[in-house]
């Protein structure tokens, strides 16, 4: 049995409010075992920073306990200061200091340890991260994936137990973005660190994590892993989170029993003698492929990814069928 490097167990964090507290992270929970990178995935305000900022000690947990290795880092009204946690994080603006060299940056953690032994652990962490070449540079001479893969540098010359990413990627272009996602995540595997990150961005997160947890209100809706995320969710938020696909009400597209079904872009197909019939109102060329937004009878939207040989015109009628069995989630008679 794998132990856990990181288990949060029913952690709340909340703020004062007019009238009582504002709970901005609601009995939530999760675990990591060594070396496995999670992210919490959610739009802007669902409480996922306020997650990393209580395991970082910058929060106080109101309730709930947060242990790494087995050492409790907070629990209900107490906690270690941040210094004493050995967590590392990387923020979402590296917070690389302007007027130090790389080099100075990365031996900033290591105050206090003999200078040959910093002198040799800032080259380790620039070659570990393609940097030996930038040891005297200053941050703005750096690109902007330099300057994250120096932040990590930073980040992990310390040897944190846990290593925190606060949005890794959102100063980064979309190409710069998906090419770095792998490195870093090829990068931290070699290291055996164990990751905690947040992103509002599922591409991300399916790409770096081994582990994802959805969030909404200050929960985790669910904690799998990608391909679980996108095949069985939990519940109609989740479906609509992750992945392109449209949650509709079953009885609009045939099926009355059930609550509500997720239909990918690849779910349905046109076919003359196909029992669904819509309305085309746009087409948009996405590279191999041609998604198309419809409108069924029953006024629902959906996307229907089409290949580049099939491409009706907007206003035109489509009859569809299944070409795959579509997500169902519970039974209109239990809602």
């Amino acid at each position: 049995m794998t132990l856990s490097m990181l288990e949060i167990d029913r952690l709340q964090v909340g703020y004062p409010a007019p009238g009582g507290q504002r709970l901005v992270v609601d009995a939530l929970s999760l675990s990591l075992a060594p070396g496995e990178i999670g992210a919490l995935l959610g739009a802007s305000g669902c409480g996922k920073t306020t997650v990393l900022r209580a395991v970082a000690g910058f929060e106080p947990a109101q309730a709930g306990r947060i242990v790494l290795g087995g050492r409790v880092l907070a629990e209900t009204g107490t906690g270690l200061p941040p210094e004493a946690r050995q967590v590392g994080m990387m923020f979402q603006d590296y917070a690389l200091f302007p007027h130090l060299t790389v080099g100075g940056n990365v031996a900033f953690g290591l105050r206090g340890r003999p200078r040959a032994e910093r002198r040799r652990r800032v080259a380790e962490m620039l070659e570990l991260v393609g940097l030996a070449d930038a040891m005297d540079a200053y941050p703005h001479e750096l690109s902007g994936g330099q300057q994250q893969r120096a932040a990590l540098a930073r980040a992990l010359a310390p040897e944190p137990r846990l290593l925190l990413l606060d949005e890794p990627f959102s100063n980064l272009d979309a190409g710069t973005r998906e090419q770095l996602a792998g490195e870093l995540r090829n990068l931290l595997k070699r290291t055996g660190t164990t990751v905690l990150m947040v992103t509002h961005d599922q591409a991300e997160a399916f790409a770096m994590a081994d582990r994802i947890g959805v969030m909404d209100g200050g929960r985790i809706l669910q904690w799998a892993d990608a391909r679980t995320l996108y095949q069985s969710p939990a519940d109609r938020t989740v479906a609509a989170f992750v992945g392109r696909g449209s949650v509709l009400r079953g009885a609009s597209v045939g099926m009355p029993g059930e609550e509500w079904v997720l239909l990918r872009p690849d779910t349905l197909v046109p076919d003359p003698a196909g029992p669904l019939q819509a309305t085309v109102e746009g087409v948009v060329f996405r590279g191999p492929h041609w998604a198309c937004t419809v409108r069924l009878e029953s006024g629902e939207v959906l996307l229907v990814d089409l290949p580049d040989a099939a491409v009706p015109a907007s206003g035109s009628v489509l009859r569809l069928r299944y070409a795959a069995e579509p997500q169902r989630g519970g039974t209109a008679a239990t809602t």
